[in-house]
């Protein structure tokens, strides 16, 4: 039974997986390079909470509960007594691969190591282990405590029992679906929702519609909670041309190549939601504000 989980990384998904993994009564260990970000990223928690106190979704009490369940550390020692293991850090192959190469040498050998990757390599992550039986894939999709998906992603060497044990975890401790995958760049979720977003942004390049039209066209007329260029907002531009140009090189086809519109908009530092403005502009704690 897994009762501890380790989270490493405090960015807008180690956030929400937190938080998640918290309101459904596990031990969350929260790692952070520095406190400085740990203390940003327990903050954001508790606005998300909040949020949530007003739309009467929770109570004072239970978001004192919430956070009680999450404790904050610097250094990845405090993972030692985890049953399981999230890496939720950037998507830098080599960054990744480090973390791992230290969780491997701390934890548990019957400890489950996972990343939230999108794109990258699972069976390369695991190289770096002892354990690479032991290591899978678990992505989330944003935001992680509202949707009910988790992508699992088995490498070349995840072994059966490893991923039943998974599967448990998902579906019958944090009650959500849980879709095997087989490792591929991009998966399922994030194949397919890239190629959306860089659909329409080739649709707002080439002048047929305005952001907001195209937006509302896709949101109102197939019932998405938010169009494709406001999904890039918030998933963040930089990891939308990320993903795009990391399955570029991997399937060397051209639908993967991502927008001119992209890569300027990510050069000219409007990231979207994190960086305040995209192609609309939030307020400091994530909503829409134009």
């Amino acid at each position: 039974m897994i009762k501890k989980v380790g989270v490493i990384g405090v960015g807008t998904m180690g956030q929400g997986i937190a938080e998640m993994l918290a309101a459904n009564g596990l031990e969350v260990v929260l790692v952070e390079q520095t406190p400085e970000r740990l203390a940003y990223g327990l903050q954001m928690i508790k606005v998300s909470l909040d949020k949530q106190i007003e739309k009467w979704a929770l109570t004072a009490s239970e978001k004192k509960l919430i956070l009680s369940r999450i404790h904050t550390e610097g250094g990845y020692d405090a993972l030692v007594k985890c049953e399981l293991v999230i890496e939720t850090i950037s998507e830098e192959l080599e960054a990744k691969k480090e973390v791992f190469r230290r969780i491997d040498r701390i934890c548990s050998p019957h400890a489950i190591l996972a990343s939230n990757t999108s794109t990258l390599s699972l069976t390369e992550l695991a190289s770096v282990t002892k354990r690479p039986d032991r290591v899978i894939g678990l992505h989330f999709i944003y935001p992680a405590f509202k949707i009910d998906l988790v992508e699992i992603v088995r490498g070349l060497k995840t072994s059966d029992e490893t991923f039943k044990e998974t599967k448990h975890f998902v579906e019958e401790i944090i009650q959500k679906k849980g879709v095997m995958v087989f490792e591929s760049p991009g998966f399922v979720t994030t194949r397919l929702i890239c190629l959306f977003i860089n659909e329409a942004l080739h649709v707002l390049q080439e002048g047929v519609a305005y952001a907001e039209d195209i937006d509302d066209a896709m949101r109102i007329g197939y019932s998405f909670q938010h169009g494709p260029l406001e999904m890039a907002d918030r998933f963040g531009l930089d990891s939308v041309l990320a993903a795009l140009e990391r399955m570029f090189r991997e399937y060397g086809e051209l639908k993967y190549r991502p927008s001119i519109v992209l890569k300027k908009m990510v050069r000219a530092g409007q990231l979207g939601v994190k960086s305040g403005s995209g192609f609309f502009k939030y307020d400091k704690d994530g909503d829409r504000i134009s």
